[in-house]
């Protein structure tokens, strides 16, 4: 049965709701795009260019290579839509195919590691203003920290509380076991603690 999503829901709208819109969108944005739809490809590339963008500076810490692997995962998008067959949702596979190009983009490069300035642009995307203030102090505490991690505890860290993803999907993401990043985001975030007791 298919979703039907309308616009302005007001409090009828939950989470969950939205979740089934956005999934069934992305599915019929992708079937359009495997048809040669290229309207559909702009609003695809609309809806998630800042996201991918922003994973990959990360990634890669220069914003001009981040803007080249952008255009270069929409290319991989459009050429292989009809090959997405939503096992995971369409931003899961949209990061992966970022992560691989990253990866592959670092291996030319001797400056490839994440640096302190990078991690702190991370924004804290808290739209309570009270919570943010009672975060600020501990924000910023763990943005300093986030640096000294190793960049595969970095990733998982980034990938899990920035970009809101399972650890099935970080899985998929980063072409691991589910067990690798449950034992990944168990020592990242032990280190983490640590790191914030001696900040």
């Amino acid at each position: 049965m298919a979703t039907v999503c309308i616009r302005g829901g007001g409090a009828a709208a939950s989470p969950e709701w939205a979740a089934a819109c956005e999934s069934s969108s992305d599915k019929t944005l992708t079937r359009r795009i495997a048809a040669g739809d290229q309207s559909a490809m702009r609003a695809l590339f609309a809806r998630y260019r800042v996201r991918v963008y922003r994973w990959l500076l990360r990634l890669v810490d220069d914003e001009a290579l981040a803007e080249d692997l952008l255009s270069e995962v929409f290319l991989d998008v459009w050429r292989h839509a009809a090959s997405f067959e939503a096992r995971s949702s369409l931003s899961t596979w949209l990061l992966a195919i970022a992560r691989y190009k990253a990866l592959s983009a670092r291996r030319h490069r001797t400056d490839a590691e994440l640096d302190e300035a990078t991690v702190s642009t991370v924004p804290d995307t808290a739209n309570d203003p009270e919570v943010t203030l009672q975060k600020k102090n501990r924000a910023e505490a763990l943005r300093q920290s986030l640096p000294r991690l190793s960049p595969e505890h970095r990733e998982v860290i980034d990938l899990a509380y920035y970009h809101g993803k399972s650890v099935k999907e970080i899985a998929e993401i980063v072409s691991i076991s589910e067990a690798t990043v449950k034992t990944g985001m168990f020592y990242a975030r032990r280190k983490l603690a640590e790191l914030l007791e001696t900040t």
